[in-house]
């Protein structure tokens, strides 16, 4: 069997799949939030060490060291680690992909004008999001020239392998702002503009290679958690998309090529990103990327914010208690709005409310708001013509039926829940030739639009009027 080590924002993972793409055995352990400051989140990066190591064990205690023929690593992207070449210990706490701390930084590079730059060498924006003004404000602070850095996956290669391996891949490195996405390597000019040295930064190699070995077994596989998803969905060509929802909803879909990374190329809004998608084989796929800041976030502001509700899964049957919403339209840009409008002053508003409105009706709104969302971005991709989705609002089926819906295409639930770390067992599978390259996926269920074309239309405005007022 292949082992999957899958390193998330909250919790640390192993999972174990055999050759029918079966999840065998899981273990998982949660680790520290830590919030030193409003706008400012870290991690401990021995504790996530820690955790990663005691699920590592466990599952290999479960099914047998002999039976591993290889690891894959899908990690939470952006988040950044320093420590000392030398020792291995860590210089700083990791600055996470939440955290907001270099804001100022990153208007100041704004209002000297590089965000042109930037977007046309990255497909990314300047946002304190990306892992560049992070490393740039460790870099900064850290006296010592051992100092080293790197995303979660190459903290835990390192870790892994004795400190024999100090690399990353693609998927991740296309995320710090530092990374070429026409060259495939750390790009001259935006290391000087960030200060960052390259031989501080790991070795980027393809996504399907080995990157070491821990006790005897090959790590073979490494991609980020959001094309981690895209590839254990199996959406690896053109016109197919895979949604995750979680506290946020996080759409990608394969491009057939990179593009001309300019304003307006593929006609699609400027908050939509593009990205490695994976590297393997010699190829490099390309994903343009989609971010909703709000989606289960939302669910859990009707519980904990309101009190209108015990737990998520109530949602369903509450929905489904009223025919609509009663017009009444939601808007849960709390912490602003992300793709396409990529607007972080935008704030949230309920509109269309009377005294006939009841919790079944702010209930409803709220799971159509998910949905409108991952509709905006997908008319601003353009040319999708399937969805899979993942993630735990993904169980809800009303929900589901609305997506379809809103969206005119099929909404595809996988039977293989756990697609993140699937996506990295595959890879790392594949690698060795565990797997084939035809993997296997199957449908749970497939959700079928079943509203009108005319029907979709007004929701669509409906919903892009209170976006407006929301802007």
């Amino acid at each position: 069997m292949i082992l999957a080590i899958d390193s998330g924002t909250t919790s640390c993972r192993t999972l174990a799949f055999d050759a029918s793409g079966r999840c065998v055995a899981l273990a998982q352990q949660e680790f520290t939030q830590h919030y030193p400051q409003p706008g400012w989140v870290e991690h401990d990066p021995e504790e996530i060490w820690r955790a990663q190591k005691a699920t590592l064990d466990s599952v290999v205690a479960q099914v047998g060291k002999q039976n591993i023929q290889a690891i894959g690593i899908t990690n939470q992207r952006e988040t950044v680690v320093a420590w000392d070449k030398h020792t291995g210990e860590p210089l700083a706490p990791a600055i996470v992909w939440q955290c907001r701390r270099t804001s100022e930084r990153c208007q100041e590079l704004k209002d000297a004008g590089y965000e042109p730059l930037i977007r046309a060498k990255t497909g990314l924006l300047l946002d304190p999001y990306f892992s560049g003004t992070k490393i740039e404000w460790l870099n900064q602070r850290i006296p010592t020239e051992n100092a080293i850095f790197g995303t979660i996956d190459t903290w835990l290669l390192w870790k892994l392998t004795d400190g024999t391996s100090f690399a990353t891949d693609p998927s991740n490195a296309s995320r710090t702002l530092l990374y070429n996405l026409h060259t495939n390597c750390w790009d001259d000019e935006l290391l000087a503009l960030f200060g960052v040295a390259r031989t501080s930064l790991p070795t980027i190699q393809p996504s399907g290679s080995v990157f070491g070995t821990w006790d005897g077994i090959p790590i073979c596989g490494v991609l980020g958690d959001q094309q981690a998803a895209l590839y254990g969905q199996q959406c690896v060509t053109p016109g197919m998309a895979k949604c995750t929802y979680g506290t946020g909803c996080f759409l990608l879909t394969l491009l057939p090529a990179l593009p001309a990374l300019r304003e307006g190329r593929l006609g699609w809004a400027p908050g939509i990103l593009q990205t490695v998608a994976w590297e393997k084989d010699g190829v490099l796929a390309y994903a343009a990327e989609g971010a909703v800041f709000i989606a289960g976030a939302a669910v859990q502001w009707l519980r904990d914010g309101l009190g209108l509700i015990e737990s998520a899964a109530e949602t369903e049957a509450l929905a489904r208690s009223v025919p609509d919403s009663g017009s009444v339209v939601f808007v849960p840009a709390f912490t602003g709005l992300g793709a396409p409008y990529w607007n972080p002053e935008a704030r949230g508003l309920i509109c269309g409310l009377t005294r006939g409105t009841t919790k079944a009706h702010l209930v409803y709104a709220t799971l159509e708001a998910i949905a409108q969302q991952n509709a905006d971005l997908l008319e601003a991709m353009s040319g999708i013509q399937t969805l899979r989705v993942d993630g735990g609002a993904s169980r809800n089926d009303f929900l589901m039926q609305l997506q379809a819906d809103l969206l005119g295409i099929p909404v595809e639930r996988p039977a293989q829940t756990e697609t993140t770390a699937f996506g990295a067992a595959l890879m790392a599978g594949q690698t060795i030739g565990f797997f084939n390259e035809a993997a296997p996926w199957r449908a749970e269920r497939v959700f079928e639009p079943q509203i009108t074309q005319d029907e979709r239309a007004h929701r669509r405005e409906t919903w892009r009027q209170a976006v407006a007022r929301a802007l």
